[in-house]
């Protein structure tokens, strides 16, 4: 069972690093499990797909 979480809190950082997270390799490694999945979901909630520059925003233009 230790493994597993050690290869959860492994994925975690790496996808926390991958986002860019305003804390070094130092800082996440040191966080418990709990506090990594914590972190995580505010980067999903401020990543919504429907928010981000990659997502369709309609222009409103005159139509001729």
């Amino acid at each position: 069972m230790r493994k597993g979480v050690e290869e959860r809190r492994k994925e975690l950082i790496y996808k926390l690093m991958i986002h860019t997270v305003n804390k070094t390799v130092e800082q996440l490694m040191k966080l418990t499990l709990k506090e990594l999945e914590t972190e995580y979901k505010k980067v999903q909630n401020d990543c919504h797909p429907h928010s981000d520059a990659g997502s369709i925003h309609w222009i409103h233009t005159k139509r001729q």
